[in-house]
């Protein structure tokens, strides 16, 4: 009889370990294999393929930096990445990259998929490329390396359009202005198949880059299924991303625990100081979830408490409170029409104290109804009088706020970025009130001052009812240790610990770990105690985050 158990991180899909457990003669014994190939060749990257959807774990260097989705196009699995120049007039550099932490004689293998398609290829100067470079403490160049640099007049050497072809990353270059973000192309000086940390590494960055030339030329580019593998050295745990609070709204009743109601239409302060002319409910008419993994928050044209609409206010004052600092995501699509104001927001939690707009408001999605093209992030605050910042992202043509979306807010303790489907578009200061934890707040409101509207008349007239904004989930992470499990041994059982503090579940199957179907394992205790079972050959456990 065996146990294997494999310690996973299900969001990313690395292995960390495989645990083979063995009953001799009544007793278990645990022998940690290593595999060699696995363990020396781990690829680093964060989010290499993708498929979380977003550019989580990239950092986006200039405009036009899209997640894009269809199985039929991506190399690999759901999702892959676009880019494409600024044009700008003059030549420019478009793209994403993640530093990793390294040593002084690590190696690596590096190379990654590209793609361009024949409706809107690689054009003109435009040209692209993979690098690798080391990078000091202060991340200042030490080497570089780089594939072949591709362009419309050698893309023919690769395959064509339409083709995806591997990019090696085997070409050492000269380079020149080391504090730079992108070491313009040099000369090739050597071919190598290891890449090599020289003397004062600290880190090793891996860039995609798009360079686009004065001409302006249309064009763009696909990525998927980047590798950058460790093969000698030790990896170094780095902390990770990860989820320490969640709603992914998977049950078919709202959870009370995390979400609380707002009734009426203000109180002493009507319409919420805005002029809103809906009437929220805690009704499951205006806030349910469907069983299908949506929430869904309804507005109604319904008369009560002298309104003519309902809605609904949800929000976690006094029950759950932000950390400070993390990234906070939602993935949501928004109801339009005119007289429709959603919003998915925060308020610090000191607002009961110190009011508003000193407690802080932070608006990461809030659309005015009648243009459904763009959503605008805002901060409130000050003491003596209202300040007020917001940007704005526009959707890419043919795409919407009506669409689900990821809106994501990354908080540090010196800026605030703001995102949509991985892309940047706003970064504010942090800093006082932005210093302190918030709670989160989603509504949908009729009428008001950021609509414009204030008849009822005309909203009535404009819209068909109900209007929804529809959530898949809420999510915070984290920077904490890895995601895995732990294994020791007491009484011939073999006993599974895994972190507290991040959102995951243990998931188990007795297949192989190729092929198989995982299953919950319906079990609240953490430590979790396997009792080993002759009748099984082997059984896996992984872990699942959310």
């Amino acid at each position: 009889m065996t146990h294997r158990i494999i310690v996973n991180n299900f969001r990313t899909g690395i292995s960390k370990t495989v645990f083979l457990a063995r009953a001799v003669g009544g007793c278990a014994a645990l022998i940690v294999l290593l595999f060699a190939g696995e363990m020396r060749a781990q690829n680093i990257l964060n989010n290499p393929g993708f498929e979380t959807g977003s550019l989580t774990n990239w950092t986006i260097s200039g405009p036009n930096n899209y997640i894009l989705s269809g199985a039929s196009v991506a190399h690999s699995g759901n999702y892959y990445y676009k880019v494409y120049g600024q044009f700008a007039g003059a030549t420019n550099y478009t793209g994403i990259y993640q530093d990793i932490l390294s040593a002084p004689g690590d190696t690596y293998s590096a190379d990654g998929w590209a793609y361009s398609l024949s409706s809107d290829n690689i054009n003109g100067e435009d040209q692209i490329w993979l690098e690798v470079t080391f990078l000091d403490a202060s991340k200042n160049a030490l080497t570089d390396y780089r594939s072949d640099v591709v362009s419309s007049a050698n893309i023919a050497n690769y395959g064509g359009l339409n083709t995806w072809f591997d990019l090696q990353i085997t070409n050492q270059c000269s380079f020149t202005n080391p504090s730079k973000l992108v070491l313009l192309p040099g000369t090739v000086i050597n071919t190598v198949t290891n890449l090599v940390a020289p003397a004062g590494t600290a880190y090793i960055r891996y860039k995609i880059i798009f360079e686009q030339g004065p001409d302006n030329a249309n064009g763009s580019m696909y990525f998927d299924d980047l590798t950058l593998n460790q093969t000698s050295g030790t990896i170094p745990v780095a902390p990770q991303w990860n989820i320490v609070w969640d709603d992914e709204f998977n049950g078919t009743s709202i959870d009370t625990s995390k979400w609380t109601f707002e009734t009426g239409n203000g109180g002493s302060n009507p319409g919420w100081g805005n002029q809103e002319r809906e009437y929220y409910t805690s009704s499951t008419n205006n806030a349910y979830e469907d069983g299908n993994g949506l929430l869904h928050i309804v507005a109604l044209n319904q008369s009560m408490g002298g309104f003519n609409f309902t809605s609904a206010r949800m929000k976690t004052e006094g029950l759950y409170s932000t950390p400070t600092y993390g990234r906070f995501q939602w993935r949501a699509a928004m109801p339009t029409g005119f007289g429709m104001w959603p919003a998915l927001w925060m308020l610090g939690s000191d607002f009961n104290s110190v009011g508003w707009p000193a407690c802080g408001e932070i608006d990461v999605v809030e659309n005015p109804g009648y243009d459904p093209t763009f959503n605008q992030t805002s901060l409130h605050y000050g003491t003596s009088g209202e300040v007020s910042k917001s940007g704005k992202y526009t959707f890419p043509v043919g795409n919407l706020i009506t669409n689900f979306h990821i809106y994501e807010m990354d908080w540090s303790a010196t800026s605030m970025q703001f995102f949509v489907d991985g892309n940047l578009y706003e970064t504010q200061s942090s800093g006082s009130p932005f210093n302190a934890p918030f709670f989160f707040i989603m509504n949908l409101a009729v009428g008001g001052t950021y609509p414009g509207t204030t008849s009822d008349s005309a909203i009535i007239a404009s819209n068909t009812f109900p209007k929804e904004i529809l959530v898949d989930y809420v999510r915070i992470y984290e920077q904490t240790s890895p995601l895995q499990i732990s294994t020791a041994q007491s009484n011939g059982n073999f006993v599974l610990n895994w972190p507290t503090n991040i959102v995951c579940h243990l998931q188990t199957q007795t297949n192989s770990l190729v092929v198989g179907n995982w299953f919950d394992v319906s079990v609240t205790t953490n430590p979790f105690v396997v009792v080993p079972d002759p009748n099984n050959a082997s059984v896996f456990f992984r872990l699942a985050s959310p």
